[in-house]
């Protein structure tokens, strides 16, 4: 349990429609990352990767509730939200993590996942689209194969900040 968030990872089922495995996939994936910072105190979920990086496990919640906010409900819904952390002064904002609440973070974190959630179940097909900011066309399908992409390349680098914590290692 981290905050009010309670770390349940299901395995993707072996056999279901596409977007049934894709969103499965998904979830499992936003399920490794708060496993990744379940049990660790707020210093430690502030404590910087290797210096002088900036990298922490709560700067990558952070990053993750930005990145779900920016691809489900500002490109695929059209919603016209801001951003959560990111400045056009500071557009790595969500990253710094150094005086960013736990509370604060994992409670939005886990709202943009259920509004992302929400999202994808208001879609009619994997081929609904939406505009990405570039000015791309880009469907359900495409963001759901990129967010699986964006948190499993982040649970790496959790691995090793977790790693690096306490020696917890594997999945």
């Amino acid at each position: 349990m981290i905050g009010t968030i309670t770390v349940e990872r299901v395995d993707p089922p072996y056999h279901a429609t596409e977007q049934e495995m894709l969103t499965a996939w998904l979830e499992y994936e936003r399920a490794t990352l708060a496993m990744k910072c379940d049990g660790l105190s707020p210093d430690q979920l502030v404590t910087l990767a290797v210096p002088p990086s900036t990298l922490t496990l709560l700067g990558l919640v952070r990053h993750m509730a930005e990145v779900e906010r920016g691809w489900f409900r500002r490109t695929l819904a059209g919603e016209d939200v801001p951003h959560l952390y990111t400045t056009a002064d500071d557009p790595e904002a969500e990253f710094d993590a150094a005086r960013a609440g736990v509370e604060e973070t994992f409670s939005a974190w886990e709202e943009e996942c259920e509004e992302s959630r929400q999202v994808v179940l208001r879609a009619a097909s994997l081929e609904d689209f939406g505009r990405q900011r570039l000015g791309n066309t880009v469907s359900l399908r495409w963001i759901l194969v990129h967010m699986i992409e964006e948190y499993a390349r982040h649970n790496g680098h959790a691995d090793l900040l977790r790693e690096r914590l306490d020696g917890s290692v594997g999945e």
